[in-house]
C-alpha cells in the first residue's frame, strides 16, 4: 500500500497535478487552500488543511470546517508545523508542491524546514523547473540521463565523488562561500554520489510526477 503524502502549501500554485489515487493523505496549508480551490483541485481528497489562518479564516467554507487543522505557534511556519503533523501520523515520504516561488524568503525558508526534518521525513519538493531534496551520504538515482543536475551544499560537503555526471566531482569539496556544483547534467542513466561530511541538495530537472 502507498505511504506516500502530497502536501501543498503556498507558493507559485502547480500547473498541474498528480493523481491523488497515488497518496494515502493529501494535505495543505491555509495558503495553499486558496489554489487549489481555484484551480479546480477536489478538495473532498484533502484529508486536513492546517495554519494559524491568517491567509484564509475558513468562514465561507463550513463545509470542510471537520478539516481545519488550527495551529497558532508563531514561532514555526505554516510548512513546519503541516510537517509535524504529518510525522504524528505516522507518513516517511512526503511530496511538496508549492515550496518555490513567490517571495524568495519564502522559499529559502522552506528549504531550512526541510533540512530539519531531513532525518524524520523523506521530502521531495517538486516545482515547475525540478525535483529537488537532501540526500544521505551514499545516493544514487536511475533514469535521468540528459537531465539538469545541480549540487547545492548546505552549507558545505566534503570529499564528494560523483559517477554519471558531465563535470564529475572526485573527492572534491563544494561550500556556499565558495564553489557549489549547479547546471551540471546527466551523461549516463544511472548518477551516484557519495560525500564524508555536510549535507548536500540535489535538484534534478524536471520530472513529472
Amino acid at each position: 500500500m502507498k505511504d506516500r503524502v502530497l502536501l501543498f502549501i503556498n507558493g507559485d500554485a502547480p500547473k498541474s497535478f498528480p493523481n491523488p489515487k497515488n497518496y494515502r493523505l493529501i494535505a495543505c496549508t491555509d495558503g495553499a487552500f486558496h489554489y487549489l480551490k481555484n484551480l479546480n483541485f477536489p478538495l473532498d481528497k484533502l484529508d486536513f488543511i492546517s495554519g494559524d489562518f491568517d491567509s484564509h479564516s475558513g468562514k465561507d467554507e463550513n463545509i470542510y470546517d471537520e478539516k481545519f487543522i488550527y495551529t497558532p505557534d508563531q514561532d514555526k511556519t505554516d510548512f513546519h508545523k503541516a510537517l509535524e503533523i504529518i510525522l504524528e501520523k505516522g507518513f516517511k515520504n512526503v511530496d511538496v508542491l508549492g515550496g518555490s516561488g513567490g517571495e524568495q524568503d519564502h522559499f529559502l525558508g522552506n528549504l531550512t524546514v526541510a533540512f530539519g526534518f531531513k532525518d524524520q521525513l523523506n521530502i521531495k519538493f517538486y516545482d515547475e523547473f525540478s525535483e529537488y531534496y537532501f540526500v544521505p551520504k551514499s545516493f544514487s538515482v536511475k533514469g535521468i540521463k540528459d537531465k539538469m543536475v545541480s549540487l547545492y551544499p548546505f552549507p558545505s560537503v566534503e570529499n564528494i565523488t560523483t559517477k554519471g555526471l558531465n563535470w564529475p566531482l572526485i573527492n572534491g569539496s563544494l561550500s556556499i562561500t565558495s564553489r557549489i556544483g549547479t547546471r551540471n547534467f546527466a551523461v549516463e542513466d544511472e548518477v551516484s554520489i557519495e560525500y564524508e561530511k555536510g549535507d548536500l541538495l540535489v535538484f534534478i530537472g524536471r520530472n513529472y510526477l
